[in-house]
């Protein structure tokens, strides 16, 4: 199912320049089928089993075609409201399908947003402990942010960490064990914390994980939120891979303390058979990545905005 065509292959195949008259879709459709086809791996076959299942199903397909018919440009409630409305109610329904606690619904004075996938929703809520921590401890003193996760936390992290401007000496990937499952270890997170408190640094921000991606460990989330409550740092949750299992009752015990945590993501496009890209992020305190991420210029001002009243993903 991987393709098996070498570097460069498509160049040779195709004009040198875009076409300056149109072709029969016929003629386009042939060279899809020969050029395009082959040099896809296909990750919808059945005989498919590296990094996640397919992920796609008709239902997801079907909701694709109005999707792209209508091409909704959603950044604010006033430019579409029937599009931000349905994403907020849906959210709270899949909320409420996984059990998770109120105050991450926005029946609960939390929220819930769709990012494309876990590395945005990683890196919008590492922006806004940032900042939040910065208006603690002056904006000057971001150097001595310290963010902390397991040597089995996805890559997309330590992305999201340099691109906030977190230093790179002061991410810390601690190591984790076959005798813990590859699960981070509290233990070790304290160990580390109070190690980088006697060096004047300040602790901000914990990836914790359900499901990593090299071995599908679970962190233990309920004394990992306890531990960083004692020190205020920021938890996010990272549970793109298997949070969804939790619609299963047999299963819900993986997010015993999650109520603990500020945020939480997971992925749609794995296991809930939606076409890609879908991860849903959900938040314990919306205003905080509003603060973070706002932008007001005149030309989105509008009544619905200032009113309070209504949601505006653009933040």
């Amino acid at each position: 199912m991987v393709s098996q065509v070498q570097p460069g292959y498509l160049k040779p195949l195709l004009p040198k320049s875009a076409a300056y008259y149109p072709e029969p879709i016929e003629t386009i459709l042939k060279d899809v089928q020969h050029h395009i086809v082959p040099g896809l791996t296909h990750w919808q076959n059945p005989n498919y089993f590296a990094y996640f299942s397919s992920s796609g199903s008709i239902a997801g397909f079907l909701g694709e075609i109005p999707a792209t018919e209508f091409n909704v440009v959603g950044f604010n409630w006033m430019s579409s409201p029937a599009a931000t409305e349905l994403e907020s109610i849906v959210m709270d329904w899949l909320g409420e399908m996984l059990c998770l606690p109120k105050s991450f619904l926005f029946s609960g004075n939390g929220g819930g947003v769709l990012q494309g996938t876990t590395s945005e929703a990683i890196l919008s809520r590492l922006v806004a402990a940032r900042d939040q921590m910065l208006s603690r401890i002056g904006k000057d003193n971001i150097g001595k942010l310290v963010v902390y996760c397991s040597d089995q936390t996805h890559s997309a992290f330590q992305k999201a960490s340099l691109i906030a401007g977190i230093y790179p000496n002061n991410f810390r990937v601690i190591k984790t064990t076959r005798s813990t499952s590859f699960a981070l270890s509290p233990l070790s997170l304290r160990s580390t914390i109070c190690s980088d408190i006697r060096q004047g640094l300040v602790p901000a921000y914990l990836c914790a994980t359900m499901g990593t991606t090299s071995t599908t460990a679970v962190d233990p989330l309920g004394p990992l939120c306890d531990l960083t409550k004692d020190y205020g740092i920021w938890v996010l949750v990272d549970a793109a891979y298997t949070r969804s299992i939790c619609i299963c009752p047999e299963f819900l015990h993986f997010i015993d303390g999650v109520e603990g945590a500020n945020s939480f993501s997971l992925n749609a496009h794995k296991w809930f058979f939606t076409t890609l890209d879908c991860c849903c992020l959900r938040v314990e305190d919306p205003s905080a990545l509003i603060k973070a991420l706002s932008t007001k210029p005149e030309f989105l001002r509008n009544k619905a905005t200032d009113s309070n009243q209504v949601v505006d993903y653009k933040d």
